[in-house]
């Protein structure tokens, strides 16, 4: 959108995408998306909707625009609530497929996780992989601040559950 007073274009942006892609294949992109932004058209979502699917965010976080005072967008005139609303919920299931899509291509996989903490009143441990995915596994040993090779088994909307690989226990 022009009045969003971005200095970059679509096709810059995606080069620019493609560019680290060449450089480093593991890469992976999250991103925010403000929806229903003043002057958005259908033509302007479709298109978001598509930049989606190119670019394949493995997380993404989207929200109605919402006017903040003293900003040059506050006096523009408002997308329709219902309008904004119903984009939302559709880009949030479109987002959605392609989590789940680029989740499901993790299972069986290894991962490398470094956990955090300890789930009270269980043998769980929470850990982030090197793309901030969410992952549990179970263990009796206590992981809190290691870092471990985890065979993602399971995977839901927010979390990965997997096993040590036991290879990763016997370097310990």
């Amino acid at each position: 959108l022009k009045n969003m007073n971005r200095k970059h274009t679509i096709e810059y942006y995606i080069d620019l995408v493609d560019k680290l892609r060449d450089s480093n294949p593991r890469i992976k992109f999250s991103s925010d998306f403000i929806i229903g932004y003043p002057g958005e058209t259908d033509k302007d979502f479709e298109n978001t909707l598509k930049l989606l699917n190119k670019i394949e965010y493995i997380n993404s976080y989207s929200f109605i625009f919402s006017p903040r005072p003293g900003t040059p967008a506050y006096n523009l005139r408002q997308i329709e609530h219902n309008v904004s609303k119903e984009r939302l919920i559709l880009f949030q299931k479109f987002a959605q497929e392609v989590k789940m899509k680029y989740r499901k291509k993790l299972l069986n996989k290894k991962s490398l996780v470094l956990f955090e903490n300890k789930l009270k009143n269980s043998n769980e441990f929470f850990g982030r992989d090197e793309y901030s995915n969410s992952v549990i596994v179970k263990s009796r040993k206590d992981l809190k601040g290691k870092i471990k090779t985890v065979i993602i088994e399971k995977a839901n909307q927010n979390t990965l559950f997997g096993e040590i690989d036991d290879q990763s226990l016997k370097k310990e």
